[in-house]
């Protein structure tokens, strides 16, 4: 299993960032807006535990939907140890 984590920055706007965990990981209003506040307040925020080709494709779907938009959002993924 592999954790998806969300990376602070200093420019993509806090409600793109809620926008982006309530459509790519289904979080709810609340868990995404708290999610949001442990990225801006902590550098990174916890999206999800995932098998490796899920947390792949969200990772993927992240970057193209942050740089479509013109934001550096970033995203990752790490082995669940």
């Amino acid at each position: 299993m592999f954790r998806v984590l969300l990376l602070n920055d200093d420019y993509t706007p806090m409600d793109f960032v809620v926008r982006i965990l309530r459509e790519i990981f289904h979080k709810e209003s609340s868990e995404a807006e708290r999610i949001m506040l442990n990225v801006h307040r902590k550098g990174c925020g916890l999206c999800g535990v995932y098998p490796y080709e899920i947390a792949e494709t969200r990772v993927a779907r992240v970057h193209a939907r942050a740089s479509a938009a013109g934001y550096p959002l970033r995203c990752r993924m790490e082995p669940d140890v």
